[in-house]
């Protein structure tokens, strides 16, 4: 009898410094999608998610707003856990670096690390920018700021800390690099990580002095040292999983042999994080690497970064107050394809939900209902796997989605051309047979429609196949006027 296949997808933890907005809403939706395909596909499969809690940033906001550290990434990881209700998401692992498995892992990575020699401590100083959480050197930075975070004044650090020998790391990166073509996609952003590699990667501080910055895990062995956060953070793709107490649910969705079905989603600014110094801390610790890593684009609206400051900053509840759960899923699924920046405007948002969903799908599916009366069809036969297998598995729903929206516009041409209408008002029997067989290609479209969108908007995908069901309409997407 054969193992039951398995599958594993994590996006980034967020940091808890700020309300969720819709750069990750759309990472978690993409995710959402890989995962419950991988399901609808058989494979027996784990989603991780969560929140990232400690850091200079978190702990300067948390001064800043007169409360606990705790407190405050207590409030803020609240509000990222309620996305599952919000965006309709099935994410079975939700992990906050500051859960006490997570930094009893965190220190185990640390002593691995450590007991192999790749650990070591020096006096040192260098810019740094808390809105990277990342050591600055002059060729990252654009006229003197970080490019990523131009609002930021950049910080000098001047202490003795823990250092990663990283540098130890560029030319077996490199090598495996070769050895893994498809390791990072799309091959734009694999390119930029092998020239970074290619330049020779620089060892960077993994602590921070606890008296100045006594927000993180602690340094086994050194009461007066903390964990740097990327250096926690990272392990959260390994600790969801019981790392390292539950080996064989490790092994079973990280390990080498038993799941080469282990992805990773992150945007842009995480791609020298995810596919480089995790990598090779996993490499130092003696442990399986990452599998596949996706990195995505930018959202900017208006033409503009989202800034508080600008007021531009769109939030998930916005989105999905104004368009419903499945027409915010539609709209950042379709907003550009996979890897590439994209702007957004509530201008471009409605225009397209007004007229892909409400005049495209609920229109069609209105129509359909409405004048199916007890017209009885033949089951259809999908196969979503092969329909849809290329496309999501290279992350580009966009495409996917596309391609079944060519259904949903030709069901709507043929509507339009044929006219059913005027078909069921005519009582001779030559209109009558017309009628019947073209309703039943039309409730087979809508049947079919609904089984492919099924991954991407369960909620319409569930309400149609009810409609067709017990032929009682429902508005399925309200327009904007």
């Amino acid at each position: 009898m054969n193992e039951k296949k398995v599958f594993y997808i994590t996006t980034t933890l967020p940091y808890v410094n700020a309300n969720p907005h819709v750069g990750f809403a759309s990472e978690i939706i993409l995710a959402d999608v890989r995962f419950r395909f991988a399901r609808e596909c058989g494979y027996e499969a784990v989603f991780n998610t969560g929140t990232d809690e400690h850091g200079s940033k978190i702990y300067e906001k948390a001064l800043e707003n007169k409360i606990d550290p705790k407190e405050y990434v207590d409030k803020y990881a609240k509000k990222f856990n309620s996305l599952k209700k919000t965006l309709n998401l099935s994410y079975t692992n939700f992990i906050r670096t500051t859960d006490s498995n997570h930094k009893e892992a965190a220190q185990e990575i640390w002593k691995r690390v450590e007991a192999n020699g790749f650990i070591y401590k020096k006096h040192y100083q260098i810019r740094y920018c808390v809105g990277c959480e990342l050591e600055k050197t002059d060729s990252e930075l654009t006229q003197g700021k970080c490019p990523y975070h131009p609002n930021k004044e950049l910080k000098l650090i001047n202490e003795e800390n823990y250092f990663f020998k990283f540098s130890k790391f560029s030319e077996l990166l490199l090598e495996f690099y070769e050895n893994n073509p498809t390791f990072v996609y799309p091959a734009k952003r694999f390119n930029e990580i092998k020239v970074l590699a290619q330049s020779g990667f620089q060892d960077f501080s993994i602590s921070r002095l606890k008296e100045k910055m006594p927000w993180g895990v602690p340094v086994p062995n050194d009461s007066n040292q903390v964990m740097y956060v990327w250096f926690d953070a990272l392990t959260n793709y390994i600790s969801t999983l019981g790392w390292p107490d539950n080996y064989e649910n490790f092994e079973k969705f990280w390990g080498s042999q038993q799941c080469p079905n282990a992805i990773q989603i992150a945007g842009k600014d995480n791609l020298r994080q995810q596919s480089a110094m995790w990598q090779a801390m996993l490499l130092a610790a003696d442990l399986p690497m990452s599998k596949q890593i996706f990195i995505n684009g930018f959202i900017s609206v208006d033409g503009k970064k989202m800034s508080k400051s600008l007021g531009n900053v769109i939030s998930s509840e916005e989105m999905v107050d104004r368009y419903g759960v499945d027409g915010t899923r539609y709209l950042l699924l379709t907003k550009s394809n996979f890897g590439e920046d994209c702007d957004i405007s509530w201008d471009k948002m409605d225009e397209k939900y007004n007229a892909d969903l409400a005049n495209g799908l609920g229109n069609l599916s209105s129509r359909i209902i409405t004048l199916a009366d007890n017209v009885e069809y033949d089951l259809p036969n999908v196969d979503i796997e092969k329909s849809l297998k290329a496309d999501i598995e290279s992350f580009e729903m966009k495409i996917g989605l596309e391609k079944i929206w060519k259904m949903v516009d030709k069901a709507n041409k043929l509507m339009e051309e044929k006219k059913p209408w005027s078909l069921k008002k005519k009582k001779d029997i030559f209109s009558e047979k017309e009628y019947l067989e073209l309703m039943q290609r039309f409730l087979q479209d809508l049947h079919i429609i609904a089984i492919l969108i099924k991954v991407f908007l369960p909620e319409a995908s569930e309400k149609i196949i009810n409609q067709i069901k017990f032929r009682k309409k429902e508005v399925l997407f309200k327009r904007i006027v």
